[in-house]
């Protein structure tokens, strides 16, 4: 199937993006932040739905400057649904994506009919769980990685971390997002991370969580389903924390499947999908 590109133009640059499918509207956010957009291999999980992707800004084709902030990032995913003349759709959120899609929800519940949380970072703590996430990571790196992985590790926590070292050490870690070993898919080629906009977007998440976000979540009145990698190197307990502070929310944790588990366990974020259909 050919994706339809197309371009929104915002004040702080153009956002770009695709369209697959036809059906009702179901927006895609991707992880990172600041990562290439790779929720293609999402394939037939979407099935059924007009599935519509963006690049997040930092990475081209979108707008590679900022601000790198929440309500940023926000008024970006509000520009592609105006781009497409969207009044309404289901959000679908993978990973720092995920979170995202909570604050789209807070902030715009006019828009937003239903929620689907695939492994999200969430809401509970100073960041989310993405601290137990790297560190989970850290913990399922061969030998030969671990070593591979130090001297990059001392660059990236220094203020001179380049793009190549934030894709280097995501190349190394990516391993360790699968629940089984022999489920591991290759390493994207065009996979990017990119380090300005991580860093700027982790800044204003630690911002928000700080002033009370995780109370406020008690607004999102849509339904919501959280689809938990129950071998993913974010914790269950994060997802399922987050869930229990919202009023229509209910989890699904995937037994055997890592942080993707679409692709451990095919068909588990299908089966989710019409539950929050609008």
């Amino acid at each position: 199937m050919t994706s339809r590109a197309f371009t929104a133009q915002t004040p702080q640059g153009p956002i770009a993006g695709w369209v697959d499918g036809d059906g009702p509207p179901l927006l895609l956010i991707h992880g990172g932040p600041g990562m290439s957009e790779y929720l293609a291999m999402l394939g037939p999980e979407v099935d059924g739905w007009q599935a519509i992707r963006y690049q997040q800004r930092g990475i081209a084709p979108s707008a590679s400057e900022g601000p790198f902030t929440l309500e940023q990032h926000v008024a970006d995913a509000i520009a592609v649904l105006d781009e497409l003349g969207l009044s309404q759709v289901t959000v679908l959120g993978h990973s720092w994506g995920g979170h995202l899609a909570l604050h789209i929800a807070l902030a715009h519940p006019d828009r937003v009919t239903g929620l689907v949380e695939v492994d999200p970072m969430g809401a509970v703590g100073d960041d989310g769980g993405a601290g137990d996430l790297m560190r989970h990571l850290g913990e399922r790196m061969s030998p030969e990685s671990a070593a591979a992985y130090a001297p990059i590790g001392e660059r990236l926590a220094g203020p001179d971390a380049t793009e190549e070292d934030m894709t280097a050490s995501l190349r190394l870690l990516w391993p360790g997002y699968f629940g089984d070993p022999d489920d591991i898919i290759p390493y994207p080629p065009d996979l990017r991370l990119d380090p300005v906009s991580y860093i700027g977007t982790f800044g204003s998440i630690a911002e928000h969580l700080a002033g009370g976000f995780a109370a406020k979540l008690a607004g999102v009145t849509v339904p919501v389903v959280f689809v938990l990698g129950g071998k993913s190197p974010m914790p269950v307990s994060q997802g399922e924390q987050t869930a229990a502070l919202l009023p229509a929310a209910r989890v699904v944790v995937v037994p055997d499947a890592g942080h993707m588990p679409w692709h451990e366990q095919p068909g588990c974020v299908a089966a989710v999908l019409d539950q929050v259909r609008g």
